[in-house]
């Protein structure tokens, strides 16, 4: 691997690795192509989202009337939302190619500069997990943002020299999952914030039904709503769990998805009917059984179901919190009344959420 990580897309792309968990709102390196299939190409195919539709829709349109490159562009949001599908759906809009990179990758200013002399006018330079960017990269994607140009510096110590490159104008499409993380200088610079919501059930049934046209299978619409109401409101998984509940129809019945197909190939997956697997009901019942609802800190939790504490607070507890299942307090996580009857517990008094 080099030292930039990065591909040329024209219509779609994308990337990334996760964790084998059918939950996991991460991309999995084994689906990356499944994905590209299933990734609308236009922001009239794209499902949900109304408001950044709109919104983007305009910023577009009006771009393209005056005939110059739109703002840049920061897509805000947990992931498996469509953050990296909308900026592919930005450069298919304008009629441009897409380069596309991550923070991580860009090490050094050196990674950024290599890139950004690489674009054509008009170009969409997509920077995946923007807030994980080195610094030195930052301070010159400041300069490249506002006044289209670089500074190469030439050479070491008292001989280095700065020589002014000229970058035609582009448009930055940048997307993260924390934009508490960014810098202010960097987050001024981006003339649209999208702030990318969780899917209502609604809209992941429509996901679902156009993921298996597309597929090729046959799907009734009870079971449409049985794999949309199990997807966190993430329409990656979503996505997934169709793809396992095809393949569950295809090897133990007739390849066409009824309820019954769905409900009993969630089972095999362990994806229960809140859209918990095997992992989050592990971390429920050893905050509940373990610990007896809490207060208990992450770090216990993840040593109580053997997972890494990184994994459980940003994989699980997310969702957990955001389910009404666990609540963050300055003492640690807590089990709600929820999570206890989730696990057919009673709740005792005192517990948050009971009334």
């Amino acid at each position: 691997m080099g030292d930039i990580e990065s591909t040329e897309f024209n219509l779609a792309g994308g990337g990334g690795a996760g964790r084998e968990r059918p939950v996991d709102p991460g991309p999995l390196e084994a689906e990356r192509a499944a994905e590209v299939t299933l990734r609308p190409k236009s922001l009239d195919e794209f499902i949900g989202q109304p408001k950044v539709r709109g919104q983007l829709d305009l910023i577009l349109s009006g771009a393209r009337r005056r005939g110059v490159t739109p703002d840049h562009i920061l897509l805000s949001g947990p992931p498996g939302l469509g953050k990296t599908t909308m900026a592919m759906i930005i450069a298919q809009e304008l009629g441009t190619s897409l380069r596309m990179t991550s923070g991580p990758a860009l090490e050094r200013a050196g990674d950024l500069a290599a890139m950004l002399s690489n674009l054509m006018e008009g170009d969409v330079l997509f920077i995946d997990e923007i807030h994980r960017i080195a610094r030195p990269a930052e301070e010159m994607l400041y300069m490249a943002m506002e006044d289209f140009r670089i500074d190469v510096i030439v050479g070491k110590g008292p001989g280095a020299t700065s020589i002014p490159l000229e970058i035609p104008p582009f448009t930055l499409a940048a997307a993260t999952t924390r934009s508490g993380m960014l810098t202010g200088p960097l987050r001024d610079r981006f003339g649209y914030t999208a702030q990318m919501e969780y899917y209502e059930v609604e809209d992941l049934t429509e996901v679902v039904t156009r993921a298996a046209g597309i597929l090729g299978v046959a799907i009734d619409p009870d079971a449409a709503v049985e794999i949309a109401s199990r997807s966190r409101g993430t329409p990656r998984i979503a996505n997934r769990l169709l793809r396992r509940v095809r393949d569950f129809a295809e090897v133990h019945g007739s390849g066409v998805i009824d309820l019954g197909a769905a409900r009993a190939a969630l089972i095999v997956f362990d994806v229960d009917e809140m859209g918990l697997d095997r992992l989050d009901r592990a971390v429920l019942d050893a905050l509940i059984r373990g610990h007896g609802g809490g207060p208990v800190g992450v770090g216990s939790l993840a040593l109580a179901v053997g997972e890494d504490p990184g994994t459980v607070e940003e994989v699980c507890e997310p969702y957990l919190v955001r389910a009404g299942m666990v609540a963050r307090t300055a003492r640690g996580r807590v089990a709600t009344a929820t999570a206890w009857r989730h696990l057919g517990l009673e709740p005792p008094e005192g517990a948050p959420g009971l009334f």
